[in-house]
């Protein structure tokens, strides 16, 4: 089961949008730590110049990974108030968590007339942001957790530097609440190694035609629309592999792709995940066998695209 310490260990990393440092630094020592036992060692291009984003560069690469690493969240406000990060699902008897100078905070919150307000006995600083408290369930051959959007893509480039040869992998952040360091990240990959291919590694929604158990689900559309000739490759390749995937078509939702189909470079691009139930809340939940077929169709597919 691809079910490691590793993982468990980013799944309690909190990491909401804005407040990416701590998965960030975790990251990159995991990367000092394990480079020389992988087949290439890549360069890290990461720092001051790149907020806390990662990237990592292998061989001669043909093709891009992106996985952000930001979660959904709050701030707090004032008079308990507090302001959604990304797009928090609120459930009955849900916990948030976080820290400010005071000392730790673990309290629940509800919605009332179009507003969120926290039950922490005592003033929470302004600016301090809260998460998900997490909880770990594995049983029956499914994961649940929060944050799953987007650990499940991390934990996937993490588990591809073991063997990747040519291809660079990208850490980004900021994605849960409208992007804006993808337009730079592409700029500087695409000027240095002319990329033209981009994969991105992230999550999706269980529907009528996307379910558990059925493998790798290669998107044909969200609300952008990547290049049709672009995606029928990556069709055909996943074909060639003999790898379980399912197809899927949808009118909204969007991921780090329409980022990279708006910048000004000739870039395709294509969104490959898992699917996944109750999205943004902290009871996520994925099918491990769609975690393996995940992993290897991105393997195949940076060995040949």
């Amino acid at each position: 089961m691809p079910f490691t310490k590793l993982l468990k260990e980013i799944l309690h990393l909190d990491s909401v949008s804005g407040d990416e440092s701590r998965i960030s630094a975790f990251i990159l020592q995991y990367i000092v730590e394990h480079k020389s036992s992988w087949k290439v060692i890549p360069e890290i291009h990461y720092g001051e110049g790149f907020h806390d984003n990662i990237i990592l560069v292998f061989g001669k690469p043909r093709t891009a990974v992106f996985a952000h690493m930001d979660t959904v969240g709050f701030t707090a406000r004032y008079e308990n108030q507090l302001v959604p990060i990304g797009g928090p699902e609120l459930l009955d008897g849900v916990w948030l968590v976080g820290r400010d100078e005071a000392g730790p905070i673990r309290c629940m919150a509800k919605e009332i007339n179009g507003n969120v307000f926290h039950d922490f006995p005592r003033k929470i600083q302004t600016g301090t942001v809260l998460s998900f408290e997490q909880d770990i369930i594995i049983e029956d051959g499914f994961l649940q957790a929060a944050y799953l959007d987007n650990r499940m893509g991390i934990y996937t480039l993490l588990r591809l530097c073991e063997t990747l040869e040519d291809g660079v992998l990208v850490f980004s952040t900021y994605e849960e609440h409208g992007g804006g360091s993808v337009p730079f990240l592409i700029k500087y990959i695409y000027e240095n190694w002319q990329v033209k291919n981009a994969l991105i590694a992230d999550v999706t929604w269980v529907t009528e035609g996307v379910h558990f158990d059925d493998g790798a689900v290669i998107s044909m559309r969200d609300s952008f629309i990547p290049r049709k000739t672009f995606v029928n490759k990556i069709v055909d390749f996943a074909r060639d592999a003999g790898i379980p995937f399912q197809l899927e078509v949808e009118a909204y939702g969007g991921s780090d792709g329409r980022e990279i189909q708006m910048s000004p470079y000739p870039i395709d691009w294509c969104f490959i995940g898992m699917p996944q139930e109750n999205p943004h809340t902290p009871i996520e939940k994925v099918a491990i066998s769609d975690m393996e077929s995940m992993f290897k169709l991105y393997q195949y597919l940076l060995q040949y695209l």
